[in-house]
């Protein structure tokens, strides 16, 4: 018989597991992308719109699998492809390979999104979730500078090690999930007489769009990821290639760039480690105006690191404003992740995660070409962009605030709301 072991425990390891095996592949990516796949800027950003419309397309479906079936057995088939898909990428020779990676990580990732949060609320409570959300992005943290370590060190000896050996870590947490994590308070909602499995699939995605139009805020919330999705692809795809060929830094120059990445990536973890201590001594994560009040605080500051960090040709300007923006963006995942799951239905909790995820995949698609096209011409000016998207999230905050309710609307008050305007 198979040994589960606590939710908890589960959790935490998948974090730290998690973390430490794609910092281990991504410290040195960009080098890699570079060097051996020979991709430029606009290839860079296209892989990223490959993975996007992949979660656009899968995203939902099997947010409403998780909720239907099995959230257990949706993150571990999730987690088990995206090691397989890693693999390919470590393989890979070119920019062809490399879509194919993306396309594989997108359909298989989109098995985990959505399904490990509400595999773990429903397995701890809402309340020990949301002080587990802060936990996990520690852990994730701290086995991640450990990756970086391992990354760099591979990376010297040849730069694909780095991704096999991730890829492989990956693969190993998968099996080792198959038998570790428990699902003992999920329950399968049953099916109606005579009715299918496709028709229960489509029950069940009603119930999470029902979920968002009741809610006083999910709705902004949504709002608030497509465009946090828009402005993040630019900086995800060419944040590090500016300062690889903006600040003077070569990339076959072996050695020294390898460590000037494991250095800049070290710096943000830590940065975003002190910061998620803070949050989970000081801020508590309850009401949507408080918790609309910190994302607001931290999406400002990111657009002012941003910007300074796109128009500046000052290598130390250009490392400090990255380390700022990585550590908001390290305390921000489990802040917004709180948020969302604020009085959802447990019946439709990772339906409605999932919608959440598949329309920042929207914003990170739609953006992408159109700052891939402009990062050909000058990165500067595709960052510049990437910053000025945040800035109407800012509004969205503040309407959110204005509401600040916590949980779903009674019909009266949903008709009261529409009477009086936001």
């Amino acid at each position: 018989m198979a040994r589960h072991r606590s939710a908890r425990t589960v959790y935490l390891v998948f974090e730290a597991g998690f973390g430490g095996m794609t910092r281990l592949m991504w410290t040195t990516y960009i080098v890699f992308a570079v060097v051996e796949l020979r991709l430029d800027p606009l290839q860079l950003v296209l892989l990223g719109t490959v993975l996007e419309t992949s979660y656009l397309l899968l995203e939902i479906p099997t947010g409403v699998v998780a909720d239907t079936v099995s959230r257990r057995l949706s993150v571990q088939i999730g987690v088990l492809g995206c090691g397989v898909a890693f693999l390919v990428l470590g393989l890979a020779h070119g920019f062809a390979g490399a879509v194919v990676s993306n396309v594989l990580y997108g359909v298989f990732a989109t098995f985990v999104s959505g399904a490990d949060v509400a595999w773990l609320t429903d397995e701890v409570g809402e309340e020990e979730a949301r002080r587990l959300y802060v936990v996990g992005e520690q852990a994730w943290h701290i086995a991640a500078l450990f990756g970086i370590v391992a990354g760099v060190g591979l990376a010297i000896v040849d730069l694909r090690l780095p991704v096999i050996v991730g890829a492989a870590g990956i693969i190993l947490l998968a099996l080792w999930m198959i038998v570790a994590m428990p699902e003992e308070h999920f329950t399968r909602p049953e099916r109606a007489e005579g009715e299918r499995r496709t028709g229960q699939l489509a029950r069940t995605l009603r119930g999470g769009v029902l979920e968002v139009r009741r809610h006083h805020v999910l709705g902004l919330i949504l709002a608030v990821s497509l465009l946090y999705g828009m402005a993040s692809e630019g900086w995800d795809r060419l944040g590090d290639l500016h300062i690889l060929t903006g600040m003077g830094l070569d990339p076959a120059a072996g050695l020294p760039t390898l460590i000037w990445f494991g250095v800049l990536e070290a710096v943000s973890l830590g940065l975003g480690l002190g910061l998620l201590v803070y949050v989970k001594r000081k801020v508590v994560l309850q009401g949507h105006a408080h918790i609309a009040r910190i994302l607001a605080g931290i999406d400002g500051a990111m657009f002012a690191a941003v910007i300074v960090f796109a128009v500046t040709g000052n290598l130390v300007v250009a490392l400090l404003t990255s380390w700022l923006v990585g550590g908001l963006r390290s305390v921000r995942e489990p802040i917004v992740t709180a948020w969302v799951n604020q009085g959802l239905d447990p019946a439709t909790r990772a339906t409605v995660n999932s919608m959440a995820t598949q329309v920042h995949a929207v914003g990170e698609a739609s953006a992408g070409p159109a700052l891939g096209v402009v990062g050909n011409r000058s990165v500067p000016a595709a960052l510049i962009i990437s910053g000025v998207l945040r800035l109407p999230a800012l509004l969205l905050y503040r309407r959110a605030i204005r509401r600040g309710t916590v949980g779903t609307a009674t019909p009266a008050e949903e008709t009261l709301e529409l009477d009086e305007g936001p």
